[in-house]
This record gives C-alpha cells, sequence and structure tokens, in this order.
C-alpha cells in the first residue's frame, strides 16, 4: 500500500515542480530582452539557472544523508517555486540572474531527489518503466506549460505566468512532505558484486528507529565510474541541442504562435519517447534504443535549423523537426538514466542520480549560453545546426553502449538467487530477497 500511494505522490509532486520549471525556461529570456539584454543575455539566464543547480549538485553527497531524499524534494521545491513572483521586480539582467540562481539550486536538488526516489519507489524488474512514468510527470509541464507560457506571457504579459507557476511549483511541497520512504538495505547487484552502503535519502529519524546498517567499503561501479562517461556525454550534447532550442525558439520563429507549436511538439514527442523507451527497455533489455535515439535526436535539431534557415513559413516544418529531436531526446533520457542506475547498482543511486542530473543541467545551461554566443556570428538557425552537429559528433559513444541480452539477465531491481533468507520479515526488519528495510 506504501508504494501504491507513494509513486502517485512523486509523480504528481514531480508534475508541479516542473510546472514551474518548464514554461520560464522560454519566458525567462524574453523577459531579460525586455530589460534591454542580448541574445547572450537572455541565454546566460538559462546557464546560471542550470550553473546553480550543479553547484548545488556536487553537494549532495552531504545533502543527501542530512536532509533524506523528501526533505531534499520539499526543500527543493520552496527554492524553485518561492523566488519566482521576483521576476517581477525587475527585467534587469543582474536582478534576473541572482533570482535564476536561487531557483537553479531548488531545481538541482528537486531533480537529484525526484529521481533518486523514481528508482527507489520502483517495483522489483519495474524500474526502467517507472523511470519512464517519473520521466512523463516532468515532460508533461513541458508539453503544456512550455508553449502555454510563451502565449501568456505574448498575450496577457508576464505577470501572468510568473504568478501562476509561483502557485503550480508551491504545489509540490505538501505532496512531496506526505511521501513515506522506506529505509533501504542494499543487496547484492548484479552489476556491481556486494553494494556498498551509500544513505538512500530515508529521513535519518527513520534509520534510527529501523536499527543499524550494516555497511561495507565503499567501491566504484564495475570497471570504475568511466562506463559512465560516454553515458553521461550523450546525454549533455543531447540536452544542450534541446536546451538552446527552447531557449531560442521564440526569436528564431516570432510569428504569433509559432514558437508555442514548436514547443508543444518537442515537448509531447519527449513523453512519448521516455515511456516507449521505458517498456522496450524492461522487455528486452537495456540500451537497446540509444543509437537511434541519438540520430533522431541530431536530425530532429538539424530539421529545426534547417526550416528556420531555408523555409519562410518555417512553422510547420520546425514543428515536424521538433517532434522527432523530441522523440529522441526522450528515449535517450530513460535509455542513460536507467543504465547509470544499473551500471551504479542500488546502494549507490544518490550518486547516480546526481551525475545524470549534474549532466543534464550542464547540457542545458551550455547549449542554451553557446547558442546566444553563436546566434551572434552565424545567426539562430545556424547556431541549431551547429547544435546538431554536436549531437551527431557523440554517436559513438552509443554504439558503444550496446544493450545486455534478456536472457539470463536478473531484472532491475531484483536481486540474484542465493542463499535462503529468513522468512518474512518482522516490523524493523529487511526484507527477503528485496534488500529493503520497512519503515514502522
Amino acid at each position: 500500500m506504501t508504494r501504491a500511494r507513494n509513486l502517485p505522490l512523486l509523480l504528481a509532486a514531480t508534475f508541479a515542480v516542473f510546472s514551474d520549471y518548464a514554461p520560464l525556461l522560454s519566458v525567462v529570456p524574453l523577459w531579460s530582452a525586455t530589460g534591454g539584454s542580448s541574445g547572450v543575455g537572455a541565454g546566460a539566464a538559462t546557464g546560471v539557472t542550470m550553473g546553480a543547480g550543479i553547484l548545488v549538485q556536487l553537494c549532495m553527497g552531504r545533502l543527501v544523508p542530512a536532509l533524506g531524499l523528501r526533505r531534499l524534494l520539499v526543500t527543493g521545491s520552496l527554492l524553485l517555486s518561492l523566488p519566482t513572483a521576483a521576476y517581477l521586480l525587475s527585467p534587469a539582467l543582474g536582478w534576473v540572474l541572482a533570482v535564476s540562481a536561487v531557483r537553479g539550486a531548488g531545481f538541482g536538488m528537486a531533480a537529484v531527489a525526484g529521481s533518486a526516489l523514481a528508482a527507489e519507489l520502483a517495483p522489483p524488474g519495474r524500474r526502467a518503466a517507472v523511470v519512464g512514468w517519473y520521466g512523463a510527470a516532468a515532460g508533461l509541464p513541458q508539453v503544456v506549460c512550455l508553449p502555454l507560457g510563451v502565449w501568456c506571457a505574448q498575450t496577457f504579459g508576464f505577470p501572468v505566468v510568473f504568478l501562476g507557476a509561483t502557485v503550480l511549483g508551491g504545489l509540490a511541497v505538501p505532496l512531496a512532505w506526505a511521501l513515506v520512504v522506506p529505509a533501504v538495505v542494499p543487496a547484492a547487484a548484479p552489476d556491481d558484486g556486494p553494494a556498498a552502503v551509500e544513505p538512500s535519502g530515508v529521513e535519518p529519524a527513520a534509520v534510527a528507529a529501523s536499527g543499524p546498517v550494516p555497511t561495507a567499503p565503499p567501491h566504484p561501479p564495475a570497471g570504475g565510474f568511466a562506463p559512465l562517461v560516454g553515458l553521461l556525454a550523450l546525454l549533455a550534447a543531447s540536452a544542450a541541442a534541446v536546451g538552446g532550442v527552447t531557449s531560442f525558439v521564440a526569436f528564431a520563429l516570432p510569428a504569433p504562435g509559432a514558437a508555442a507549436v514548436v514547443l508543444f511538439a518537442l515537448s509531447a514527442a519527449m513523453i512519448l519517447g521516455r515511456l516507449a523507451a521505458g517498456g522496450l527497455a524492461d522487455r528486452f533489455g537495456e540500451g537497446r534504443t540509444l543509437v537511434p535515439a541519438v540520430i533522431a535526436a541530431a536530425l530532429g535539431t538539424g530539421g529545426i535549423a534547417a526550416a528556420v534557415l531555408l523555409t519562410a513559413a518555417a512553422t510547420v516544418p520546425a514543428a515536424l523537426a521538433a517532434a522527432v529531436c523530441g522523440a529522441g531526446f526522450g528515449a535517450l533520457q530513460n535509455e542513460t538514466l536507467v543504465l547509470v542506475f544499473a551500471r551504479t547498482g542500488p546502494a549507490r543511486r544518490g550518486m547516480a542520480s546526481t551525475a545524470w542530473n549534474m549532466a543534464y543541467d550542464v547540457g542545458t545551461g551550455a547549449g542554451s549560453l553557446l547558442v546566444g554566443v553563436a546566434s551572434r556570428l552565424v545567426g539562430v538557425g545556424g547556431a541549431f545546426l551547429l547544435s546538431a552537429v554536436a549531437v551527431a559528433a557523440v554517436l559513438p559513444a552509443a554504439r558503444a553502449r550496446p544493450g545486455r541480452p534478456r536472457s539470463g539477465r536478473v531484472p532491475l531491481g531484483e536481486s540474484q538467487p542465493g542463499p535462503a533468507r529468513p522468512g518474512p520479515s518482522q516490523p524493523g526488519q529487511a526484507d527477503a530477497g528485496t534488500g529493503t528495510r520497512r519503515r514502522t
């Protein structure tokens, strides 16, 4: 019952967090431009948001055990949502960047906590699917709020967007607080051998109530941390392309409603891509869709660039290209996140989530900033084209990450067969075969 209750709460809280975050990706650069900022300054707003999130994520090794994933999600939601209305005080670049930094720190906390909780609360053998549903909850606000934010700002004014996002983001706080997160005693993982214990993010009081947790010397994933580099490079390069498109499509397609249509196509396809990749990974094994996902992301970004550069009425071709890009990027997000969790093991979900979110944020922030710089040299369409080339350049990393065969494979979240374990657990004892300590 706890799991059945927790997952809807987590998905609802995730939707609320991203309902604050998503619309402002395009609206804040427009707001900054009304204060006289150049394209570089407008792109810097997104870059600072992502940069602040990255700095916070570097501290996750201490924040996760100190606060726990639930409190971290609550704190991040507060820091993201409350300052949003403060944008209205001034469109000056300095103020916009300061507010963006605080919101970025909150988003970094919430993103790490949310994705780690998705893996921790997933039923055995269903992690890829649950990660896909988490991605859908994060992506749905981009389908609705991202294009709606631009349209509302252009139609009704910026106050409607900033105040509405503040309210929506604030809803995540009570939803996250209602979560009940079990403490985890990691079982031996098929990829890692004996698992090192890293705090799972349960509140310290719950760990104390559950009794002592056995520990083992920490160790890196099999083969060191190097196996994660290719996955994170794939994610960062693709996030850079999508981040640049998201921040500057309103500049590239100034016709009323054009940017909203393209952003809708991009975001809707991302959700479908994540859900499809999650189902395929649970059925056939992880990594199967990495190569086609990267190809789709590169072709879609290049198609957007071509539409902007070559077509006078670019809305329809740009939207079609955005759908291809979004489907590829959505599948890539799900595959890389599931593979990172699999390579690090259940004891290091906090570290895995931090690494994945840092790569995502680095890519998104760098993409927005670099597209802003490049647009002054080659125009926005040319900058999009360079982004597509960058995505295509990381394709060899996808080809080097083939999926593992399904036969003989232990589903994610389940331990390998081993010695007999104790019978049904009593309160405060570890559940047999799951590596989970139940909270009483």
